[in-house]
């Protein structure tokens, strides 16, 4: 490790690729509550933060699991998950009395249409408002899973072994990907009537 006077040790959780504690300033300096999302390999996790006297506390969250319920099986770090857990905070969050907040991504480096922004157009159709781009948004024919149905069913026609390993979890749990489209319609209709809570 370097030594010296004008060696610098940084912040712990800078050292573990935790904090951007120069971004974190940019962001707690608009006063707005933070939409703070994270990307798994196997979920998608969200929670809106409020900082009140250098302290964060989380006013709501959402969790692409909780689309189970809701009919949504599997898939759970898709795009369209990523969307509707968006569309549940948001909705979420409206009940709360929050209609604005700011995007906060942590120290990755933010990817034009990528699942994130898959979760932001969620959020900004769930009526919150959030600075944004228009062209960060992926198309409507990945977040409404589209894309998945289309391979599902060109994967069914030539190579059915394929798309049975592929797609297990869509066929045992009753949900056929090729009909992903209407899954995400019904799904989203579901959360229409939802209610809020955390």
């Amino acid at each position: 490790m370097a030594s010296g006077p004008r060696y610098k040790v940084q912040f712990r959780r800078r050292r573990e690729l935790r904090t951007d504690y120069r971004k974190r300033l940019k962001l707690l300096s608009s006063g707005e509550p933070r939409v703070i999302v994270r990307a798994s390999n196997k979920y998608v996790t969200a929670q809106m933060i409020k900082s009140v006297d250098a302290k964060d506390r989380v006013v709501s969250s959402a969790h692409s699991r909780e689309l189970k319920k809701l009919g949504y099986p599997t898939g759970l770090s898709s795009a369209p998950a990523a969307y509707l857990t968006g569309l549940l905070l948001a909705k979420r969050a409206i009940k709360l009395g929050i209609d604005s907040a700011v995007l906060d991504t942590g120290i990755y480096a933010r990817k034009p249409r990528s699942n994130v922004y898959a979760f932001l157009k969620g959020c900004v159709e769930g009526g919150l408002n959030v600075p944004h781009s228009q062209e960060v948004f992926a198309d409507d024919s990945r977040v409404n899973g589209k894309h998945i149905a289309a391979y599902a069913q060109m994967l069914k026609d030539s190579a059915p072994e394929k798309y049975s390993k592929i797609f297990s979890l869509y066929i045992k749990a009753g949900a056929p990907p090729e009909s992903l489209v209407e899954l995400v319609e019904t799904v989203k209709s579901k959360l229409d009537s939802i209610v809020g809570g955390v």
